[in-house]
């Protein structure tokens, strides 16, 4: 009797383990067989409104690509804002990862209480949507005021004698001259921080520099940047030496380098890196300036950056 009891609780455990391990092994591959993420929708976001002086409110837009690609969604029936008179300066070009603050919507004072939706339909998910509105306290930007240590948004503007100011969408201006496809040619953003800060506290003895980046922002064919001579490759950089197609994608904790990214010293000056677009057609360049260097001033708390765009028209 003894030796049969001890052969059915010695055939339990090795049920009960075998039952255990078939378990584990099921749920196995969810954890040691990931893949990277496609095929997923890009998510449109509303950052928060601005009161400006003026009466009139802008509503800030970013976007979130949760895909290891880039996606392009053009304007259209797939990527709108209505109403319709707002619409046309969105994104068409996706990076992976969250960009923040990519564009502005600005509306007069007398129609501050509407709506402003951005639509938005990866391939054939279903149509993503956000409103701009404004009235919330929470979501109210208030970077057109000095942070805590005194930084504020940077002036900007391309060309090397434009007007230069600040904003979330500081200009759109044309590129003049004639663009062929392949050729690669030469843009210059001109900056400056307005900052005022403690200059007896020694994080600020000297003028911090500002960063600009520049993406691609609209467009049918593919955008490359090229380093200026007069820009300093980073260490990472010396390395690898090839052209830049980065965008606003990369995450907020993501140190961006490349061609396209350029340091200016405080507290003023000027960015300049070479272009070449693909193919003919209309597009838009974006030029992020910041001043991310300063302790009050980041992406995560909306503060403080300039985007100014240029078009252009590119022939075959």
């Amino acid at each position: 009797m003894k030796q049969q009891l001890h052969e059915f609780f010695t055939l339990l455990c090795f049920m009960l383990f075998a039952l255990s391990s078939a378990s584990a092994e099921a749920q196995q591959p969810r954890f040691l067989n990931i893949q990277a993420p496609n095929g997923l929708p890009v998510v449109p976001i509303m950052e928060g409104w601005v009161a400006n002086p003026d009466g009139t409110r802008s509503y800030s837009y970013g976007f979130f690509n949760r895909n290891s690609e880039t996606v392009e969604i053009p304007l259209g029936e797939k990527n709108f804002i209505e109403p319709a008179q707002f619409d046309g300066m969105q994104p068409t070009h996706f990076p992976p990862g969250r960009a923040t603050g990519v564009f502005s919507v600005t509306v007069p004072a007398d129609k501050t209480d509407i709506d402003v939706w951005w639509n938005l339909q990866t391939d054939e998910s279903e149509v993503l949507r956000v409103p701009g509105r404004s009235g919330r306290a929470a979501y109210e930007l208030d970077f057109i005021l000095p942070r805590p240590q005194g930084a504020l948004q940077p002036f900007a503007g391309f060309g090397e004698n434009t007007e230069i100011k600040p904003g979330l969408l500081a200009s759109v201006t044309d590129y003049s001259d004639p663009v062929k496809a392949g050729e690669e040619i030469l843009l210059t953003v001109r900056v400056k921080d307005p900052s005022v800060r403690d200059t007896t506290d020694r994080r600020f003895t000297q003028a911090l520099p500002m960063v600009v980046t520049f993406n691609k922002h609209q467009g049918p064919g593919l955008v490359q940047f090229f380093r200026h001579p007069d820009n300093a490759l980073t260490q990472v950089e010396e390395t690898t030496k090839e052209p830049s197609t980065l965008c606003a994608g990369c995450t907020m904790s993501e140190k961006k380098t490349g061609p396209n990214v350029v340091t200016v010293p405080g507290p003023a000056g000027q960015a300049q890196v070479y272009v070449s677009f693909s193919e003919p057609g209309a597009y838009i360049v974006h030029a992020k300036v910041d001043n991310f260097s300063a302790p009050d001033s980041s992406n995560t708390n909306q503060c403080c950056w300039t985007n100014v765009f240029q078009k252009f028209t590119v022939n075959p």
